[in-house]
């Protein structure tokens, strides 16, 4: 057997789909955010990054550096090991602390990322519980369907938002078996969000559990930036939250909250984390200063609501293809992967503008995309270069310009089980 043309034809198939991903290499520029620089073929020039997902500049907060830098000076650049081992260490211990609290909860285990941290409490709650039953949205993060496949317990997958399609499934359940309701509260490639209060309901009705991903609503939405379940005065409601500290806070880990049993139950069962290297000093202690500062600001927040908005209404008066959003998350539809890359590639090469295209498996095909993500520092002239750009490149591909009443309609057939239908 030719293992390498196995490999190769494997990678031969993404590309002829116009599928394949090539990484830009960029140094983020300190104090300079959202500038970058660029390196390619021995040359560098500055550019601009408009889909970061540090969505508040709390990577370049100063307090944050600081803590970072004093952390690894005073304890060292890695954590020495699993937590069961010799990787438990203080600023950790403080960070899970300050998220417990950030999010009303009696406890938070931290992980080295979101998807570990979907992965690992999801297939080990459901395990634990008795003939469980989980009911995932459609739409749900390729780490949380990792999760609901890996416990191997019996799953429904539910219509994206679709509350009535979600009851059936719990009515048909019946109210003495295990159940597992395992949604986002903001999903990322379409911006929209879910009816929390309602899905609570029903799960009150049907005696339920509930795990929510806030991954791209933490340090977002609410007075302290909780997240949208606390915007919405939900957060008592559900058993899990789950969160990243490598959006909004602005570093790196995921974590999960819930009840001192819940936690304790994860900690002590979950191979992904009890087989995994603790997050080391410097990013415990700077994810907890980033959150101290969420807790008591809203001036990231504000600014980057206004800039998100007025980023959204300068595109759409500019005729370009803005799909429907609730948040800060700007998809622009371009509906073809090849055309895609390309005006990706031409926003980079002419108008020094990042944006990476996202492509299917993260989106259905038919509904390629340009996610764009405005953050408080993304100014008014940065904005104004941004539509005049895209608006140069939609008319030079030729792509279409299309009202998003008509991107709404085209939309909703299209729509797709993504990673479910593909064996999650």
């Amino acid at each position: 057997m030719n293992y390498e043309a196995i490999f190769k034809e494997a990678i031969a198939s993404l590309k002829d789909e116009k599928r394949y991903r090539v990484f830009a290499d960029l140094e983020r520029i300190t104090g300079k955010h959202p500038r970058a620089i660029l390196r390619r073929n021995g040359e560098e020039r500055e550019i601009v990054v408009w889909c970061s997902n540090d969505y508040l500049a709390m990577g370049h907060n100063p307090k944050v550096i600081e803590a970072s830098a004093n952390a690894t000076y005073t304890m060292g650049a890695g954590s020495g090991g699993t937590r069961n081992i010799s990787g438990t260490n203080n600023p950790l211990v403080q960070l899970e602390a300050e998220l417990a609290d950030w999010h009303g909860k009696e406890a938070a285990l931290t992980f080295t990322s979101g998807f570990v941290s979907n992965e690992a409490a999801i297939s080990t709650l459901a395990k634990l519980l008795p003939d469980c039953l989980i009911l995932s949205d459609q739409l749900n993060h390729a780490s949380m369907i990792a999760g609901v496949r890996n416990s191997g317990s019996a799953k429904k997958v539910w219509r994206h938002n679709d509350l009535e399609h979600l009851e059936d499934l719990l009515r048909s359940a019946g109210n003495e078996r295990a159940k597992l309701i395992v949604f986002e509260s903001v999903y990322s490639m379409d911006g929209d969000i879910a009816p929390i209060e309602r899905i609570a309901d029903l799960a009150d009705k049907y005696n339920a559990m509930t795990y929510i991903d806030e991954v791209h609503a933490v340090g977002m939405y609410g007075e302290r930036g909780a997240g949208i379940c606390e915007r919405d005065g939900v957060m008592d409601r559900m058993d899990v939250i789950e969160g990243t500290l490598a959006k909004a806070v602005g570093v790196m880990g995921g974590y999960i909250t819930g009840s001192s049993a819940i936690v304790d139950a994860v900690r002590s069962y979950a191979p992904g984390f009890i087989f995994t290297t603790s997050l080391p000093p410097s990013l415990a202690a700077a994810a907890t200063t980033s959150i101290r500062h969420l807790k008591t600001s809203s001036e990231e927040r504000d600014a980057q609501q206004r800039q998100a908005q007025r980023t959204k209404d300068r595109l759409n008066a500019a005729g370009l293809p803005v799909m429907h959003s609730e948040t800060h998350i700007i998809p622009i539809l371009v509906a073809d992967p090849d055309l895609c890359k390309k005006a990706s590639d031409m926003l980079l090469e002419k108008h020094d503008i990042y944006i990476q295209p996202i492509n299917y498996p993260t989106v259905p095909r038919g509904l390629e995309r340009l996610r764009i993500t405005p953050g408080p520092a993304h100014s008014d002239e940065l904005i104004d270069h941004l539509v005049t750009s895209m608006v140069d490149v939609w008319n030079e591909l030729g792509i279409d310009f299309k009202s998003d009443a008509t991107l709404e309609e085209e939309a909703a057939p299209t729509a797709a089980i993504l990673h479910h239908a593909a064996g999650g």
